[in-house]
């Protein structure tokens, strides 16, 4: 068996008695945040909805990063998709807000999907997860693939250019993609996350209990902001009938 948390970015998993002193002030988090406001006031939207966006985002990324919840991730697997899920339904449609991109879209929307979904799934098969939490540069590889995708597809949803039906349409594939992943996590017999099998058991979970809330919160939690905004992307797309009736 490979030998679990060669070099864990957020250092040793904690236990229940020290996970609260657990803090992560590194300057490489500090700088990307102070980067994010300098580039919200080159280029960012300016009203409201762009301000409280962008400390929505600040707050959510301190959150991932800089408080104890970065060290809980190297304990548990469901931190860690707590954690993920913070960064690509919380952080990613935020950023979209607050720094709209305003050149025309990279890639067709359909294909924008597609690539968010074959990066969230590449970095939870058990291989990839434990490179990554083995090596530096394969940690932040994951944490701005799994992002920087996400944006790519909430800022085309969000976009007043995209309509209403494809970006529900992009909403509701991406909840049923992660819900299936999550799925397979609550119904597998046994876990596959190697790196957790030592480190679960001092926060009252076992590693397969650890792995099913993980894909309960992949599966359920996940999907409240994509079924939230989706929702409201259906109301405006049916407003323009309603009236003409």
């Amino acid at each position: 068996m490979p030998e679990p948390y060669l070099d864990p970015y957020c250092g040793p998993a904690p236990t229940p008695v020290t996970l609260l002193g657990r803090w992560n002030f590194d300057p490489i988090i500090l700088a990307a945040m102070f980067a994010l406001a300098v580039a919200w006031l080159q280029w960012g939207r300016r009203d409201t909805a762009g301000r409280l966006s962008l400390v929505g985002a600040q707050v959510l990324i301190a959150v991932a990063f800089i408080s104890p919840l970065c060290a809980l991730a190297s304990a548990l697997f469901s931190a860690r998709i707590a954690h993920h899920v913070i960064l690509i339904a919380g952080v990613a449609p935020l950023l979209a807000v607050a720094l709209p991109w305003k050149a025309g879209p990279l890639l067709p929307l359909s294909a924008l999907v597609i690539l968010h979904a074959a990066v969230l799934w590449f970095w939870h098969a058990p291989d990839p997860y434990l490179w990554a939490l083995s090596h530096d540069a394969l940690y932040w590889a994951m944490q701005v693939t799994l992002m920087g995708s996400a944006y790519l597809v909430w800022r085309e949803v969000l976009s007043p250019l995209t309509r209403a039906g494809p970006g529900v349409m992009a909403l509701l594939a991406t909840v049923m993609q992660m819900g299936f992943l999550g799925a397979l996590l609550v119904f597998a017999s046994h876990p596959v996350y190697i790196a957790h099998f030592g480190t679960t058991q001092a926060f009252g979970l076992s590693p397969l209990g650890d792995q099913q809330l993980a894909g309960l919160l992949m599966w359920v939690t996940a999907a409240l902001p994509y079924f939230g905004v989706a929702l409201g992307r259906f109301a405006a797309m049916l407003a323009p009938r309603a009236r003409t009736t």
